[in-house]
């Protein structure tokens, strides 16, 4: 199972990706609340010797406060824990992540232009918002006539 990042999941649960992101959360926590199993049976899981997160606790502080990377990063910890002592939860896990991880929540810009004439202002970049562009355009010239 390839990690789980963090920083993903503080992406998630701050609302990143739209819909798609949404719904990769809302799968999580469904992932998440299903019951404990341990080993590779389907029977839950007897209490375990030590007291071992279901990662619920996490999911919920992260979804409380979804931009403290510490809160992602005890959540990633939960879920790998978990993950290492019930198999279904770690093969439906991998799937989720394999899903989620795929989910524009991160900072990528690939910008390109290529050929043609532009007459007017090309910004390049993420996210832009109250931009106002007051200069007009500058466009071949003009002959009346």
């Amino acid at each position: 199972m390839d990690p789980i990042s963090a920083s993903v999941l503080v992406a998630l649960a701050g609302g990143a990706g739209g819909e798609a992101g949404r719904q990769a959360w809302q799968g999580l926590t469904a992932l998440v609340r299903r019951p404990f199993r341990h080993g590779d049976d389907d029977s839950p899981a007897p209490a375990p010797p030590l007291q071992v997160s279901s990662a619920q606790p996490e999911l919920t502080a992260l979804q409380n406060a979804p931009t403290d990377p510490d809160r992602a990063q005890a959540l990633v910890t939960a879920l790998g824990v978990r993950a290492a002592l019930d198999a279904r939860f770690r093969h439906d896990l991998d799937e989720w992540w394999q899903r989620a991880r795929s989910v524009g929540t991160g900072g990528d810009v690939h910008n390109h232009i290529s050929g043609g004439t532009y007459n007017a202002p090309t910004f390049q970049g993420r996210d832009y918002s109250g931009i106002t562009v007051t200069t007009p355009p500058v466009g071949p010239a003009r002959t009346d006539g």
